[in-house]
């Protein structure tokens, strides 16, 4: 599907393995004619070793209605949480902290998981944006 003009992309966060007709899917993939079940079933295959899991899909819409998409992995902030074991971050990350830290090797191992899903292979670039990430969240950083 390469080389073919793309008319819409798309962002979506998604369970692994439960996708549905029913919204984001069936809404947002709705609006632009598309066939939803050429997206669904091929997705729920290829996420089903994920099931459950936070995932973000990104869905290229093709100006002869067919569909590409590429999956980018469990998000950043997702990955943050599940390490110290909270359900969100600050909702006033400049003033309210969270009481548990991240301590190096939390973000060390955050950082090669998502070395997959970014575009460098250098390990201290990718730690600074799971630090980054985490202190927009409220959650400050051992040093």
């Amino acid at each position: 599907m390469a080389g073919k003009p793309v008319n819409a992309t798309l962002k979506m966060k998604l369970k692994g393995g439960q996708a549905s007709a029913a919204p984001p899917v069936g809404s947002t993939l709705g609006q632009y004619g598309v066939n939803m079940m050429d997206f669904i079933n091929p997705f729920n295959e290829q996420t089903k070793d994920m099931m459950g899991q936070d995932i973000t899909v990104h869905i290229f819409i093709h100006d002869d209605k067919s569909m590409s998409w590429r999956i980018v992995g469990t998000p950043t902030d997702v990955l943050i949480l599940k390490a110290l074991g909270e359900k969100k971050g600050s909702g006033v990350p400049n003033k309210e902290k969270l009481s548990k830290k991240l301590n190096d090797a939390q973000i060390t191992e955050i950082a090669e998981t998502k070395m997959k899903d970014v575009n460098t292979n250098r390990l201290e670039s990718i730690k600074k944006m799971v630090v980054g990430t985490a202190r927009s969240m409220g959650i400050e950083v051992e040093s």
